[in-house]
């Protein structure tokens, strides 16, 4: 069992000191928060053990879980791995793609490993497609949450867009060309609704739209590609793989046949797979211990969150 200690106790660490507890890849050791009252609250609430500075954690740990805010997570980062231990941290990975950087080039000095905390590759409705996505020419992603003050201190890009990036830029395996993108203002100081276009190198198109002013949540992204349109909904974890192939000679009396306008017949069909539950951060948090101990790549790299964050950047640049 690796030794775990969590940065920051707000709301995202505190679900990530339960899961840690409940581990049986890690050995939470205990936590540090700059809010001694708030700390004292978790200390009570749940008894976890509490550190009262960053570097005495850092020291009783092999792996140093960051869920601080993000203008933190650079400092805190590099306190850790100057120190030998393996960083697991929430994203974005920084505020600034140069401290990503320089985080990556610190790990690989230092001989540690990294991982970024892109949750939505864990989800079970993406697991379950994510092998069925060849060549996507197309995607369209919608991310739209209420309102919560929680949050609002980066612009939406940063809170909620960057979800469907790293996801767009996990299945697209090709170079950005272009950005364009859109943002207001409404209740917060940063943009709290924005639209982005995203062109590929290879001709794929990605649209995506995330709102934190919304009446209702959302978190669905389509897929188009050829001879087949795949849906993935983050939030109710259900997905849809729609595929047409070479009609059949003779055709069933249930068959669904299009024709076009060249009188070529292809056949519609669903080809769903079964989503398994699982608790994706949990999930995030133990393939990151498996990572460690098999000395094998993480599922999510400091590079891909370094990369998701050039895009959200681009993206923001564009308001």
């Amino acid at each position: 069992m690796l030794k775990a200690g969590v940065l920051g106790a707000g709301h995202l660490g505190k679900i990530h000191l339960r899961l840690l507890n409940q581990s049986k890849k890690y050995d939470l050791v205990g936590f540090y928060d700059a809010d001694p009252e708030n700390a004292k609250r978790v200390v009570e609430e749940f008894g976890y053990t509490y550190f009262d500075s960053i570097d005495a954690l850092i020291d009783a740990v092999d792996v140093v879980d960051i869920v601080t805010p993000t203008l933190s997570h650079y400092d805190c980062a590099k306190e850790a791995i100057k120190k030998g231990k393996h960083i697991f941290i929430e994203k974005p990975i920084t505020n600034t793609v140069e401290e990503a950087e320089a985080i990556r080039t610190l790990v690989a000095e230092h001989g540690v490993k990294g991982q970024v905390g892109h949750v939505e590759r864990f989800n079970p409705a993406f697991i379950a497609v994510k092998d069925k996505i060849e060549n996507p020419m197309f995607i369209e992603t919608h991310r739209l949450a209420e309102f919560n003050p929680r949050g609002t201190d980066v612009p939406v890009v940063l809170d909620l867009m960057i979800h469907d990036i790293d996801i767009i830029l996990s299945v697209v395996q090709s170079p950005v060309k272009h950005v364009s993108a859109s943002g207001v203002s409404v209740v917060s100081d940063t943009p709290d609704i924005a639209n982005a276009r995203i062109e590929f190198k290879n001709g794929c198109v990605a649209n995506l739209t995330a709102s934190r002013i919304s009446l209702k949540n959302m978190r669905k992204t389509r897929f188009f590609q050829k001879d087949a349109y795949i849906s993935v909904d983050f939030l109710e974890k259900k997905c849809e793989v729609v595929k047409m192939k070479d009609a059949p000679e003779n055709p069933g009396d249930f068959d669904m046949i299009l024709q076009n306008a060249e009188g070529i017949k292809k056949q519609i069909y669903f080809d769903n797979p079964e989503v398994a539950g699982n608790n994706a951060i949990l999930d995030e948090l133990e393939t990151f211990a498996d990572a460690i101990n098999n000395n094998t790549k993480p599922i999510v790299t400091l590079h891909d969150g370094t990369e998701a964050l050039r895009v959200a950047t681009m993206i923001i640049n564009q308001f």
